[in-house]
Parts: structure tokens; C-alpha cells; sequence
């Protein structure tokens, strides 16, 4: 194979075999841990009922059989999908078989007869967020300035905990700060499909839970005392806020257990449903590409006319919020 002498290229040092391997996965970390507690689920399952590894349709079945009884059907259907990447290196025919007419049967069925009602997460209210925003002791210290304007900026701009968690990598250099709005960056995730990230803008009001006024606080601290990190999020130790240590903050404060990570967006979906803001810039402002953020608001059922009739003028509505 002959090469014109003009196109050189650049001399590169080579890489270890294992950084190419490491560097050019598909799967975020996370989704890949996952991934692999699905498919130590489903070997578990090979092994203490001495069936073949190999996936026929007969055992994904049973496996769906099996697992119902312990978990969600709705639950079962991801660990399928979680199980079919990693095994279908191995098994070519891994996607086919969880696809065959007899696995989507045991599953269906198994929706209808093992399914049972979910005990939803109640949603945070802004008298939670004031108490939140009470309970810490003043002066504020630097990590309850963190927790308290993740806490805000989740409420806000409708982010679940895990895409909080996602936000504790957003650079500092993505912050935009304005005397009436600030804004930063979320990083992508594997449903951002154009890998752009997702970006959050709040704007100042004149609620007594603004989240502008402890955002600035939390950001002149951090430009003190970590003039240098390149992370907007940071705890005191100079380390990332991590998921264990924002549900032990969040459970300080609201130790109910009804309360939990989708508190955030569920109320904050609510709130914004509740002042009549129409569905589509709802979602938009949530980042979801579908209407199933619908399943989220916790309220009267006459928020329905808003969802329903946003953009319909009702005259003398027979009915009230109560």
C-alpha cells in the first residue's frame, strides 16, 4: 500500500491496550455497574436452578417468573434490557430471544398478575424548602451552602437526584451569572442523544425560597476558598458531593421516608402545572422527551383541565382547588 510523502502525520506516543479498552466504551460507568447487577442477577438465577448460560427463550421465562416475584415486573422488563448487551457478545442471539413471542407473553403476564400498586414519593412544597433553608444553623456553613443550593436548583429547574449527582461534574467555567438569572451546565447522559448536556437558567424572584440568593453565596464561598477547581460543585474536604452524602443531608432535615430524590422535580412539576404553565414548556424546561413527567404531578385531579385545556380559555369553571 502506497502513501503520498505529503500526508504526514504528526508523531504520537501509543497507548496501553487497556486505556483504548477503558476510553472507548459506550456505557457510562453508572449504566455499566448497572448493567452488571442485572447480569449477576440473571447467572444467579442460571446457577441455582442448573440451567445452561445460554439464553433460550424458555429460561428468559422463567427468569421473568422468578424475579416477579421479588421485584416490579416493570423492573424485570430493564433488567432484560440490561442483560441483552453484555451477553450478546457471547450469544449473538441474546436480543432475538428476549424479543421472541414467548418472553413478551411471560412478561405481559406476569404485568397483569404480579404487579402491585407503587407507593409514590411525596412531593417537597416551598414550606419545605423554607424549612430546609431554617433548619440549617447560621452563618451558613460551606457544605450547607452546597446542599442547600443543589436542593434549590433541583426544585427549580425539575432535576431528579440522579441528574443532581450528574450536576456535581458541571464545569465551573459553564456558570453565567447576571443580576437577574444565573445559569450552568448539566453534563450529557445516556439520554442525550446529541451528547450536548442539558442547561440549567434560573431566573431571581422574590420568593423566600430563591434559590439566586444562596447560588450566589455558595459561588462567592467556592471562588474562595477553591479559586483553582474546575468543578462548580464541591464539598469543604475539596471533594464532589456524591449521592450517599446528598441523601444524608436530605434526610437530616426531612427524615420521612415518604420524601426522597424524585421529591424535587415531582413538586416541581406541580408547582409549575399548578400556576398554569403549558405542558410542552413544562417539559422543556425538565429536559424530557416525553410526556411521562405527567405521572409526576401530585395534586388536586382538576389539574387535568391545565394539562388538558392550557390552552383553551374556561369561563366559570364549576369547580375550585381545594
Amino acid at each position: 500500500m502506497q502513501v503520498s510523502q505529503s500526508a504526514r502525520q504528526p508523531v504520537w506516543e501509543a497507548w496501553p491496550l487497556q486505556c483504548l479498552v477503558s476510553l472507548g466504551m459506550s456505557l457510562h460507568p453508572t449504566t455499566h455497574h448497572t448493567y452488571s447487577s442485572h447480569l449477576n442477577s440473571y447467572l444467579t438465577f442460571c446457577d441455582i436452578h442448573h440451567f445452561p448460560m445460554a439464553p433460550p427463550p424458555d429460561t428468559f421465562s422463567f427468569y421473568i417468573v422468578f424475579m416477579s416475584h421479588y421485584i416490579q415486573p416493570h423492573s424485570v422488563d430493564n433488567y432484560l434490557s440490561g442483560l441483552v448487551l453484555p451477553l450478546k457478545p457471547h450469544f449473538p442471539e441474546a436480543h432475538e430471544v428476549c424479543n421472541s413471542s414467548l418472553v413478551c407473553h411471560t412478561l405481559h403476564g406476569s404485568l397483569h398478575h404480579f404487579s402491585h400498586l407503587v407507593s409514590c414519593h411525596q412531593p417537597l412544597s416551598h414550606a419545605d424548602l423554607l424549612h430546609a433553608l431554617s433548619s440549617c444553623p447560621c452563618p451558613f456553613s460551606f457544605d450547607d451552602l452546597g446542599w442547600l443550593a443543589m436542593l434549590l436548583c433541583g426544585f427549580f429547574s425539575l432535576l431528579c437526584l440522579g441528574e443532581l449527582v450528574y450536576s456535581c461534574l458541571s464545569p465551573w467555567s459553564s456558570v453565567e451569572l447576571s443580576n437577574s438569572s444565573f445559569a450552568f451546565t448539566v453534563p450529557c447522559h445516556k439520554s442525550d442523544t446529541c451528547f450536548e448536556g442539558h442547561s440549567i437558567h434560573i431566573t431571581h424572584s422574590h420568593l423566600l425560597d430563591d434559590p439566586y440568593s444562596v447560588f450566589t453565596q455558595y459561588l462567592a464561598f467556592h471562588d474562595a476558598l477553591f479559586p483553582l477547581h474546575p468543578w462548580l460543585w464541591v464539598r469543604t474536604d475539596g471533594t464532589i458531593p456524591t449521592h450517599a452524602w446528598f441523601l444524608s443531608c436530605f434526610h437530616a432535615v426531612f427524615p420521612d421516608p415518604s420524601f426522597w430524590g424524585h421529591s424535587l422535580w415531582s413538586r416541581g412539576a406541580t408547582s409549575l402545572t399548578s400556576a398554569g404553565v403549558p405542558p410542552l414548556q413544562i417539559q422543556a424546561i425538565g429536559g424530557w422527551s416525553s410526556s411521562v413527567w405527567q405521572h409526576y404531578v401530585h395534586k388536586h385531579p382538576v389539574l387535568l383541565q391545565t394539562l388538558l385545556f392550557h390552552d383553551q380559555p374556561i369561563h366559570n369553571p364549576p369547580f375550585s382547588l381545594s
